[in-house]
Order: structure tokens, then sequence, then C-alpha cells
């Protein structure tokens, strides 16, 4: 409950203060209209006194009286008829007491700091977290226990001090009934005496002649006090003290009084400022005067008339229908507002004056009051009252208390039964004057003023009202006996409500309060009686003491309870101090207090106090915000905002309205359209006054981070064949591993243009940014070059909105100004208009958009500048209306409603970069960097280039070559120049070179079926075609490639087209393939260096070939190979397979030409045995070749052909030329040498496969090298041994049915030989997941190196030259001699010394009969050196003893690299392959 200014103990007895009535003489009231005041409103602010006063009890006990105050009022009479507990009069100024009392504005807050929660306590604040936890329990526990935080509602006070003080008098009780009278007359009269008794016999004719239901009175023997007023500034000082020497002979002493006033002079007015106490009371004289006009109005008004009051003082317009919703179910919301309901409820509500709540206009009287009187004059009223009380007033009550007493005690010596029937018998008792339809136990029973029970009372009331509440305690509880065996329950309920209190006003607490005397009296006057103001009352000094108590949960109960319909104005503030009785609770119970802070705002609404209820409202929005307890909170904003825009605060509405929309509403579409149109009308009025610039709207939302920004045009389609660049759209999704990718390539392609060296200063070019790029930068943009930005709109409603007139909000600095951040009024922006500003930066506007119920729909605006400077992109500004319904559309006044609705706003584009994350403090705060993606600078204009393509497939073969059309177009006003491009693919295509165009005659065959390749005429043959081609005629395969356009510069508005030779890829599957393309402006110095241009193509490859080739060394003698010029020989097998599914339509592949390509071997014939003229290959089939490759060597003059000596040094020119070998199997040659052969196999044929082996054979030779440097050199030369270097191309053709119409398709596969005897292919296996390997945690000792038998046995190829048969006459000569031809050819470039041992060691049993009668004649061992890539030739002899079939390969051949240790055998005799010779017996 609210904290109070004064004690519970000081609030019960000014409560309750004896009643004092004033009548005065015409001429005294005179007296006193001189100061603007009546003679009881001159009294009242000083009826407390100061001292003590003393009274003794009947046991002549002396009682301190402290802090007593009288009430003083002039006699007002009305008829002897039944009138309302609470006249209209009564309850307006109970209206207007709330009303005029309300908190400070801008008063000075003290805030505690305790978590989440702030709750906001009229002029203090109190922070606490959310309510179901404990953190701000302690919190708010201390607050309470604290004089200077804890909430205060001052309007409550004053409702509750004036509700107590206007109770009209009751007949249960006497508290309210007069107890004394003074009577004033003027010093002035004629006769004062005379006018006292007149005045005197008023008194008594208005309380004996029963003519008149008020005034009541105590006792029928009311104290008369005579009063002679004089008035100092009008003289007659002496007589008036004659005329009170003669009162005080007449009345006593005791009984009189002369009160000097107005002794201020009226030219001393303008000298001193004089204090006026009276403002502060002048109300209870309105009341009086309201109650003598209204006294007619009254008397027929009905008694339990629900909410006279507040109907009366509220707005008459609030009776119809326009404000149902704020004065229904607090937490229902009105799903049926028209548009204009807040135009309505304006126009019904007009905001009130402050002039009318201003007390000192209650009364309407002019000037201030007492003017007339001095300090001298306010202490001698200060001593009148002091005088009157403690000379009259309570020796006056401490005698009647006297004779009360004496009488109950003479009666208690009867029994209580004789003396209820002697009562019953003789009528000395009550006499029951009930209604013959009410019950038995109403409060319809009188009894008659004589009546025994009410001297107890009128004993008890009177104890009580001097302070006497043990006695006074005591009188209660007996007359609630009485009153409950007699079934007066009104009397009884009146008893138990003064015994509670003052049980509880005893001091020193000797017993507890009985709470539940409270409760049941409480009971009886609302539900039996019916009578509200007393069970309020009631109410309202129980829950104060309930409060001091600390018992805040009894209390709220209490107060709950006393809620009803006859009274929203008592209901309301009932509800109010629940709440806070349940948020000073030793566990606060946050929730509750705004539920019913929530039902006191509506009751306040429903009585008119709508700056109460709009307080009641926001402070329960404290605790429902963002806690999400969505549907309370939009009720609560809604209300916040229609009582805001009644009480003239449409700032307040408007806030209160975008929180209802902006939140995730859970409403229904019907309740979030008439919230939207609520918003659109308020918002509409405000904006109507507000000339400074357009305000924020709420709606749509925006994801500010998720705004894109697009610099350039948008990607043309072009027409017919042609295929535009994709380059970068907003259309594509953004992929950070692409994004690497790109800028990859174009760090290739600024490094190729900067001679090899990549500025420091470079960053890759964005063309669009979003939340995931690089925005620290400010991006670049180029003049009269469309700027795009695409903003994400959610539409969190229901309901449809129409947006229309969309367009960006930006601010544009001239080239030389102030960056951004320091923008002033030198900024040019289009908030104000466009006109003007299309000459600096052209903005698109997007008529209409239309978003539907909770869509998130994305919108491009589009800026176009002209001039350099900065930009920067503000926000978005658009005109928001409600889009119309089917049935709002159909009616023409509904479509001018929507019309009307229309509002035009902006809302800004705040993007928040990412956190940073760098430095300590960082990691420890919340830190955000800058993202500067809308502050664009503008830049000159620059070349801007498109590329078309023509002709480019998107299906392939694997290794098909297939020629298109590429086309660059300017498209700007400035030359572009140094074109290059760059891809991630650089062996798909070529430019070709102009360097390798044949010299030789195209074929008629190469144009007719529009071949890719150059051919000439040429009959199969088995001898190649030979032609030296050096490396610097074709482009580099790795990194960026120029392209060669003519003069190297592309004018404004010119194209050229060039020629563009694909190839599929080798492995099938669909593949990406990205192509950078680069350029650069002619002009110098620009901002932006270069522009790049993007593309992306998806080819799907498709099977065609599976070409492998192996190569072993060839076994024939050098003088028997007659067509062969060159002393090494080796043969290539060439294994060819059709792999093609046919899903492609291919019919059949021909294989038209093999050709190789190295710079030390080349083919030289095929070999075809079989004579075939053509290799056709069907599905499934598989063809092997067989080739002859020699090497490729200088001739050197005078020496001859057969059995020269290789020089193993090739010249530098032929070490920077490759040889293009071409053996075609069919009628036509294809130059390889060429575009695009020669290009794709400078591009494609540098198999990764063999630098990987290249690189391992490294690695082995440098570890090897370490441990031992002679095995180093074994490894290089035998390396060197088994290196063939050949490159074979193989040249096919297809035939494919298309539309029944036949096609033919080319291309080329390549396979590097780089190894003799190691099988290559073209298609790449599958690679094997590596199996796991121990961890080694010690290091193992080195092994020894190991002689490399194998390696070394590579080193002398030998061969066995004898007659396969041989006849000799064994009868004639036993012996049989037969000479055998030993080859031995060094295949290094190395020295090598053979060691031949012709000894019988067979290395199996096996073989033991075989040549068991065959032997070697002559020498048996052979040492020879042999000089590098020297064939030698020695002669043995066999002699054989018998016929029979031998094995010749018996001799065992040693070799080594001269000066080294390791020996080896040759494979020859490793192999084991048989030489076998048959002798015949002749």
């Amino acid at each position: 409950m609210a904290q109070c200014v004064q004690s519970v103990q000081e609030l019960v007895q000014d409560s309750f203060v004896p009643m004092v009535a004033v009548l005065c003489s015409e001429e005294a009231e005179r007296v006193t209209r001189k100061n603007n005041l009546n003679f009881a409103e001159l009294l009242r602010p000083f009826c407390r006194l100061t001292s003590e006063g003393h009274i003794r009890d009947p046991n002549n006990q002396v009682q301190v009286v402290k802090n007593l105050r009288i009430c003083v009022n002039n006699v007002v009479t009305s008829p002897n008829t039944a009138s309302a507990p609470f006249s209209p009069a009564q309850r307006r100024l109970l209206n207007e007491v709330v009303s005029s009392c309300q908190p400070q504005e801008g008063a000075a807050t003290n805030v505690i700091t305790a978590g989440d929660y702030d709750l906001n306590f009229s002029d203090h604040s109190v922070k606490a977290s959310v309510p179901w936890y404990s953190a701000w329990r302690q919190t708010l526990s201390d607050v309470n226990t604290s004089k200077h935080y804890t909430a205060t509602t001052p309007w409550f006070e004053a409702y509750r001090e004036n509700f107590l003080q206007t109770m009209a008098a009751s007949e249960h009780e006497f508290l309210n009934h007069y107890l004394a009278c003074l009577l004033v007359v003027s010093s002035t009269e004629t006769v004062p005496v005379e006018q006292f008794l007149k005045l005197s016999q008023e008194q008594h004719r208005i309380q004996h002649s029963g003519d008149y239901t008020n005034p009541k009175w105590f006792i029928p023997n009311t104290l008369k006090y005579y009063v002679l007023l004089h008035d100092m500034g009008e003289g007659g000082e002496q007589r008036a003290d004659s005329v009170y020497e003669d009162m005080k002979q007449r009345y006593g002493h005791q009984g009189c009084y002369l009160l000097k006033v107005n002794s201020r002079s009226f030219s001393a007015e303008d000298d001193e400022q004089m204090p006026d106490p009276w403002s502060q009371y002048l109300h209870r004289s309105n009341l009086e005067n309201q109650e003598e006009e209204d006294a007619a109005v009254s008397s027929g008004l009905v008694e339990n008339n629900p909410s006279a009051a507040e109907v009366d003082s509220r707005p008459t317009a609030e009776k119809d229908g326009v404000s149902t919703s704020l004065e229904s179910h607090p937490l229902q919301l009105d799903t049926a507002s028209s548009p204009g309901s807040l135009h309505t409820l304006r126009a019904a509500h007009p905001e009130p004056k402050t002039g009318a709540r201003d007390p000192q206009n209650l009364v309407g009287a002019a000037g201030s009051h007492g003017a007339c009187l001095t300090l001298n004059d306010h202490d001698h009223i200060r001593q009148f009252v002091q005088e009157f009380t403690f000379r009259g007033l309570l020796p006056h009550m401490e005698k009647n208390i006297r004779q009360l007493n004496d009488q109950l005690v003479s009666r208690k010596g009867l029994s209580r039964s004789l003396f209820t029937a002697t009562k019953k018998w003789f009528g000395g008792g009550k006499a029951p004057e009930k209604g013959v339809s009410e019950p038995k136990s109403t409060c319809g029973l009188l009894y008659p003023p004589e009546a025994p029970e009410l001297q107890i009372r009128k004993m008890a009331d009177l104890c009580f009202l001097v302070q006497h509440y043990e006695l006074a305690y005591s009188c209660y509880h007996t007359a609630k006996k009485d009153f409950l065996s007699d079934q007066a329950l009104l009397y009884a309920a009146g008893a138990l409500e003064m015994a509670a209190v003052s049980a509880f006003l005893q001091a020193g607490a000797p017993r507890p309060y009985p709470t539940h005397y409270m409760d049941t009296a409480i009971q009886t006057y609302r539900d039996v009686c019916k009578n509200m103001v007393l069970a309020e009352r009631c109410a309202l000094l129980s829950a104060e003491i309930l409060k001091s108590q600390a018992k805040y949960s009894e209390a709220a109960t209490l107060l709950i309870k006393m809620t009803s319909e006859d009274s929203d104005l008592r209901s309301a503030l009932l509800l109010e101090q629940a709440a806070h009785c349940f948020i000073n609770m030793r566990n606060p119970m946050v929730r509750k207090f705004a539920f019913h802070m929530i039902l006191a705002g509506h009751r306040f609404s429903k009585a008119g106090q709508r700056r109460h209820a709009l307080r009641c409202y926001c402070q329960a929005k404290q605790v429902y915000k963002e806690q999400g307890w969505s549907l309370a909170e939009d009720h609560i904003n809604f209300t916040i905002g229609r009582q805001s825009f009644t009480l003239n605060q449409p700032e307040n509405a408007v806030r209160a309205f975008r929180q209802i929309l902006t939140n995730d509403s859970r409403q229904t579409a019907t309740q979030q359209g008439a919230f939207l149109r609520e918003y659109l009308y308020v918002y509409k009025s405000v904006a109507g006054g507000n000339e400074d610039g357009l305000p924020q709207l709420p709606l749509p939302c925006i994801y500010s981070s998720a705004t894109r920004v697009y610099f350039g045009h948008e990607r043309r389609l072009a027409k017919g064949e042609k295929q535009a660049a994709t380059h970068v759209s907003l259309d594509q999704e953004y992929d950070q591993e692409l994004a690497a990718m790109w800028g990859h390539l174009e760090e290739q392609l600024v490094a190729a243009a900067n001679r090899g060296v990549v500025p420091a200063s470079f960053q890759p070019t964005q063309c669009c940014l979003n939340s995931q790029t690089d925005n620290l930068r400010y991006p670049l943009a180029v003049a009269e070059e469309p700027i795009i930005v695409e903003v994400t709109f959610r539409n969190p409603l229901k309901v449809p909105l129409a947006l229309s007139n969309l367009s960006l909000l930006w601010k544009f600095t001239a080239e030389g100004a102030t960056p951004p951040e320091e923008m002033t009024g030198e900024a040019l922006t289009n908030e104000h208009g466009m006109t003007e500003t299309d000459s600096v930066v052209t903005t698109q506007i997007i008529l209409e958009f239309l978003m539907g119920p909770e869509e998130t729909k994305m919108a491009r605006l589009q800026l176009l500048p002209h001039r350099t400077g900065q930009l920067s992109i503000v926000g978005v500004v658009y005109d928001l209306a409600a889009a119309p319904s089917a049935e709002t559309a159909r009616s023409s006044e509904g479509q001018q409603a929507m019309d009307f609705m229309v509002v035009r706003g902006r809302q800004d584009l705040k993007i928040q970069g990412p956190r940073l994350n760098q430095t300590k403090e960082d990691k420890m705060l919340v830190r955000h960097g800058l993202d500067r993606r809308l502050d664009p600078v503008i830049t000159a204009p620059m070349p801007l280039m498109e590329v078309f393509f023509l002709q480019f497939p998107t299906a392939l073969l694997c290794g098909e070559i297939r020629k298109a059309y590429v086309e660059f177009c300017n498209v700007s006003a400035v030359a572009l120049c140094g074109l290059r491009v760059a891809s991630t693919h650089p062996d798909f295509f070529t430019f070709g070179s102009q360097g390798t165009t044949p010299l030789t005659p195209v074929s008629p065959t190469s144009a007719e079926n529009c071949s890719a390749y150059k051919t000439t005429t040429r009959q199969p043959g088995s001898v190649a075609s030979e032609m030296l081609v050096s490396v610097g005629d074709f482009s580099q395969s790795s990194g960026a490639m120029e392209i060669p356009i003519d003069g190297s510069t592309l004018l404004p508005g010119e194209s050229t087209q060039l020629p563009l030779w694909l190839r599929g890829p080798d492995h099938e599957g669909v593949h990406e393939i990205n192509f950078l393309f680069y350029y650069q402006s002619t002009e110098k110095g620009m901002k932006i260096s270069h522009r790049v241009l993007r593309h992306t193509v998806f080819i799907c490859a498709s099977r065609s070939l599976s070409v492998q080739a192996s190569a072993c060394r060839s076994s024939v003698p050098p003088h028997h190979r007659l067509d062969d010029h060159s002393s090494g020989g080796t043969l290539v097998f060439v294994d060819v397979e059709n792999i093609n599914t046919s899903e492609a339509g291919v019919r059949e592949f021909h294989i038209v030409q093999v050709s190789s390509s190295s710079q030390h071997w080349r083919l030289h014939k095929w070999i075809n045995p079989a004579n075939d003229t053509d290799c056709k290959l069907g599905s499934r089939e598989r063809a092997k070749l067989c080739f002859r490759a020699t090497r490729c060597q200088p001739r050197v003059p005078g020496t001859p052909d057969f059995y020269q000596r290789v020089l193993p040094q090739a010249t530098s020119d032929a070490s920077e030329k490759y040889t293009f070998a071409d053996v075609n199997l069919g009628n036509e040659r294809i130059i390889s040498s060429s575009t695009p052969c020669g290009d794709f196999f400078f591009r494609g044929c540098r198999n990764p496969e063999s630098r990987r082996v290249g690189g391992a054979a490294s690695r082995t030779s440098s570890s090897s090298r370490i441990q031992e440097d002679g095995a180093a050199d074994i490894s290089n030369i035998v390396k060197k041994c088994n290196e063939l270097d050949l490159n074979i191309i193989v040249i096919w053709k297809a035939y494919v049915v298309e539309d029944n119409k036949q096609l033919i398709l080319e291309g080329q596969l390549h396979v590097a030989l780089q190894t003799i005897g190691k099988e290559v292919t073209s298609l790449t296996p599958k690679e094997e997941a590596q199996e796991m390997v121990l961890l080694k945690f010690k290091p193992e000792a080195a092994a020894p190196v190991a002689p490399p038998s194998a390696e070394l046995s590579q080193l002398i190829k030998t061969n066995l030259h004898y007659p396969e048969t041989h006849s000799h006459p064994f009868v004639q000569e036993s012996l049989c001699m037969v000479p055998v031809t030993l080859t031995l050819s060094n295949c290094s470039s190395a020295p090598v010394d053979v060691l031949i041992d012709l000894r019988h060691k067979s290395p199996s049993p096996e073989c033991v009969e075989v040549h068991s009668s065959f032997t070697w004649v002559g020498r048996t061992q052979y040492k020879l050196q042999l000089k590098p890539q020297e064939v030698l030739c020695v002669t043995l002899r066999a002699c054989f003893l018998q016929p029979g079939v031998y094995n010749l390969n018996t001799p065992r051949v040693f070799a080594k690299p001269t000066q080294q240790g390791a020996v080896c055998e040759t494979d020859s005799q490793q192999a084991a392959s048989p030489a076998l010779i048959i002798i015949n017996n002749a």
C-alpha cells in the first residue's frame, strides 16, 4: 500500500473528531466576509490544538488529550426525508479532489539499481529484476522500510480525508453528531444579547422540532458557546468590552468569548504579504454551498444509484458508444474501432483546464483570503479555539461522560433478562419499525433516543473522542453484545468497527488488533445493510491498520473485496492501493502489482480520471514490458495510446502504438487492423503539425543488416544466340569460398598487369556488398552507373500493408567536402524534395509496393549519381497505408477513409558492423566495427565492358574440341585497354597463338566439316611427320593470359569478336568453370585502377575414350634396325578403349591420328602388321596400337648412321623446343603443333602426377645424399637412364546422330610417358584412403643404405644373337661349335664397368638338365668399360655335345657405374627369359 504522510494513529484520530456547529448573525457574517471567508472557514486552519488538554474519567483519573482537532461547520439544514448515503455534490467533490491531485511532472527521481526492473511510482523509482527471481526482493524489502523511496499516492490521501470528513451523520452512531454550537454575533449589533437569544432559539428549533434530518446533535443539551465578534477596523472597542462584560455576567466567563479581528488597515496591504492558510480548506465550504443548492435534488435520488457522481462528473459525450472499449472489461480490446474513433474521442473528451483543478478556484471568489487579518489576529483566533476547547467543549464532554456512566452503573444491578423483559412489557425498549417486506436480520431496526443501548454507544463515542480508548473499547464491546442480541446488525457493525479501532489505538497494545471485528463489520455494512459508504470507511481504516502491522496480503484482500460496480472511482483507488500492498510485501508480487494496476487504470478510465488511468497503465507496463506477455502488453500500449491521445499527448500516443505494431503480435488479423488504423490516425494528427522533418515509421520492419548494395548495371540478357556473361547480380547468394576464389584470380590478373608484383594497396573488387563482405572501407562507385540497394522488409502483422512512393533517402557531399561523419548543412539531401536534386543523384521511386500478411519481401531501390563526391544512403522514405480489404474497396466512403489514412514517413538504415574481438578490451566489452556499405565514394566515369559468347556449348565429350566465339563490347564513354582473362580451368579454353599457324594448305574436308583443327592432305603411312615448335609460341598454362585484340584498345562503343577453342574436361560430370576478365582505363590516375567481369559456366562432360600407354626398350640389335637411323629404340604401346555409354548418341569413334610431343623423344613409325587402314571403335571396343619411338637428336656431320655413339648433351636450342611427330591413321594429317591442338597440349598434358613423382625422387635422393653420396649418384644415373618424357596425343573423331543428322565431333586425349616400363592412363584413378600410420615417439636408427639393385640392373641392356637352328654331324665330329654374339648397350649417361661371367651357376636346380650337355668355350670372364650410350658386341662360342634344345641365356652380366663399389646383375639374367637354340644331327 502506498506510503502515507501521517501515521495510522493520527489518521484514525483525525477521522473522528468532535463536531462543532456555527450559527452567525448577518452582521457577523458581514464582518468575516471582509476576508472572503465565513466564520467556520475563518476558524478551520486553527482547529488543531497545539497544547494538551486534560479531563477526568468516571474513576476520577486524569486523561491526557493530545493533538486534538475539532471540526467547525456552518449549520446546514435538510428536510426530514430519506437521502442517499452520498449526495451528487459529495461525489462531485471527491472526483474533483482526485482529479486535482496529480503526480508532479519532471520532479527529481531517486533510483535504486538492482537488476533489470525499473518501477516508477509517481515521482520516485524503484529498480528490481525479473519478478519470478529473487535478486530484486531484498532491494524492495529495503525500500519498503525506508521513508525516502516508498511510493506516495497523494490523490488517495486527499480522497480518503475528504471522504471521512464529509460523511453524512448516521443514526446508529454519534461520532459525526454535533457536540456544541457557536453562536456568533457582531459587536456592532444594536442589542447583541437579543441576537444571541434569537440564535439560541434557532438552534433549539433545529435540534428539537423534528423537521430536519440534518444536522444531527449528540445530546439533547447541546453546549452553546457565545462569541462576540468585534471588527477592529470599525472602532467601538469600549462598547465591545462592555457588551462582553455583560455576557460574562449572563453566560459565565467559561461560556462566552470576545474575538477581535480585522486589525489590519488597507493602506498597509501593499507593504506586507500575509500568509494564506485557508486555501487548502476551502473545498469544505464549497461542499456546503453545493449541498445547500442541491438539497432539493438530492432528496429525490435513489439511495443505491450506481456511479451517479461519476456519470455527472464525466463529460456527456462519454455516455455514447465511442468509449465502450475503455469501459468494458479491462483486458478486452476494441475490435470494431473505426478509423475516426480517436477523432471522436478527442472531440468528446477535451482536455480539462488547469484552472478547474486549482483548489482556489473551487470557491469561485476573487481576491486573497484573510486580507484584513494580521498575524496577531491569527493568534487571537488560535487562542479563541483553545479557550473554547479547554473551557467549554472538554468540560462539557467530561460532564456528559459522568452522567452517562452514572446512568449505566445504576442499571447494572438489574439482571439482563429482567431488564429485557421489562422493556418488552412496558414498552421502554426499542420500537421495532421494520418494513413489511424486510427480513428479520436487517438494518431496519431503530432504537429510540433514550434507549439504554444508545446511551452506552454515546458514552463509548464520547470516550473515543477524548482519546480514552480503554473505556471506549469496554463500552463498544458491551454495546456490541446488546446489539447482536437484538439482531440490530447496523448498530452492531458500528460497535464492532469502533471496538476494533479502539483496541488498536490503546496505548501499549494490551490486546491484539481484532481483525475479525472489522471483517464482520464490513460484511454487515456491505451485504446486510447495503451501505457501501460505511463499508468503505471501515475498509479504509482497517487497511491502514493492517498495513502498519505489515499485513499487506490481508490488506490487499480486504481492498479488493471492496471493489464493486456502484462506484468506479472508489474501486479504482482501492485497486491501486491493493497493488501497492503487493509490491510492499516481504516477498513482493510484482506481477500481481501490475495486474491490479491495470484493473485500477480501467476503473479510473470509467470514472473519467483519464490522467490517473494513464499513469496506472504506464506503471503496469514496466512489469509486462519485454517479458513475453505479448497480449497484455498490446492491451496496455493500446490503452496508453488512446488515453494519451485523449489527453492531448499525441507524441506519447504514437510511441505507444508503435510498440504494438513493432512487436511480434499474437493478436487476430481484425484486431491488428484496428491497431493499425488507430495508429495511422494518431500519426497523421501528429505529422500534420510537424514540419521539421519526416518522422520514423514502425512498419514494416527493416532488417538493416540484410541490406545488400550492388554497384553497376544489372546484367542484360542478350538476344538471339548470344549468351551474356553472368557477372554478379543480386539474385546470387554470397559464398565465402567463391569470393576467395575470385579474389585469387583477380590477384593473378593484377600481378600480371604489374609485372608480377601485386600492389600493397590492392583490394579485391566487391560489386555486391552484404553483411559477410569486408565493409570497413568506403566502397567506390562510378558516376553515371546505378547503385542498387536491396532492402529487406518484413510485415509483422496479419493484415496486408500498402507502401507507395518508396525511394531511398540520401545525403550527398560534393568532392572535397567533409566526410559523412562530419556532414553539416552543406550536404545535399532529398528529404524535402527531389526536383532540385535530380541533377546530382537521380532517385528511383517505386510507386506501389504491396506486402501480404507476415510477408518478407525485398525491394530494390536505385540511385544514379551524376557527380563525384561522397554519397551516404540514410534510409528509405515512403507512404504507409493499410491495404484495403475487399469490403472496404467496394465502398466509396471506405476508399476515401483509406486515402485519408495514408501517412508519409521514413525509416533509417542503421547497420551495425561486426563485433570486434582483437584486443583484450574488445573481448571484455561489446564493441562493433564500422560498416560503410551505404557510404560509397562516387568516382569519375570508368570504362564498362560487356562480354557475350556465341555457339558456346553446355555439354562436351571428355577431350572434345569445340570452337566458339566471344564478343567484347565497350558500352561506356571511356576507352579500355589491358584486356586479360584468368580462369579456374586454364586448360579448358584457348584463344589460340599467332605463331603456330601452319604454312601448309588447309584440306577441303576440314572446311566442310567445320573442323577446329588445322589439317593437310596426306596418305596414311607408318612414318611420322615431324615439326619443331618453340614453347614461346604458346601462352603459359598458369596465371593470367592476355586477350589478343587488335590495337590492344577498345574504343567507346566499339566491339570485337574473337574465336575461342574449348576442350572438354578429362573427367566426366558437371564442371563449374569460372572466367575473370580484367581491363583498365586508358586514362591514368583513376581511383579505380581496374575493373573485372565475372563469368561462370557449367559444362556437362560425358565419357569418350580411355587411353592407356606404356613403353619398353626394343630388344632388336642396332645392326638389324635397317629403318631406324637412331641408336636408342623404344616401343610404345597405346591401348584405346571406347568407354562411351552411348547416351550422347555417339555411334563410333575413329582414331585418326596419334601424335607425340617431347623435347627428347618422338614417335618414329606405326608398327601395323595387319596393314589396317582405319581404326574404328564401337561401344566397349578396344584397340591396341604399337609405335616405335626414337630419340630426338641433332645430326652430327661425318658420322655413320649405324653404331654411332649418342651425344649426351643436347644443344641449348633443342632444349627450348618441342618436337611434334604426327602419325596419321587416315587420309588427313592434323597439324598437332598448331592451334588448338598444341595449345591444349601445353595447357593440359603436364600431368601433376609426373611432377609428384619427380618431387618424390628428388626428396629420396636428397635424403640419400645426406647418408651416402654414392647412392645419390647411382639414383641420378638410373633415373636418367629410365627417363622417357614422351607425351602422346590421341586425336579422334566421333560420329553422332542428332535430329536425324550426322555430326562429326573431334577431340584429343593426352597421356604422358615419364618412365620406361610404367603404364599411364588418361583417366585419373580414384584416390584410396591412406592407411593409418602408428605414431612413433622414439626415433628409429637409420637403416644402412642398400645398393639399389633393381635400379642398377637396368644400366646395361643385353641381347644374344644366334641362329634359331643349327645342324651338325655328331657322328663325324663329336663337338658342335656355334658362334653367339652378345650385344651390350649402355643405357645411362655415365661410363659403366661391365663383368661377363660365362660359368654355369644355375639359379635353380630345375635348370640343370637343360644345359647339362652345353658349355661355353674360350674366355669365361670379360671385364669391359662402356662409355655413355655406347653399344658393344662381344663374340662368344657355345659348344654342344649332342642334339637337342638348349637355353643360351646363361651368361651372367654384372654392371656398376665407374668409380662406384656397388655391382648388380643385369635384368637379362634376372628375368631368365629363355634364348632357345635347336641343335639337329646332320
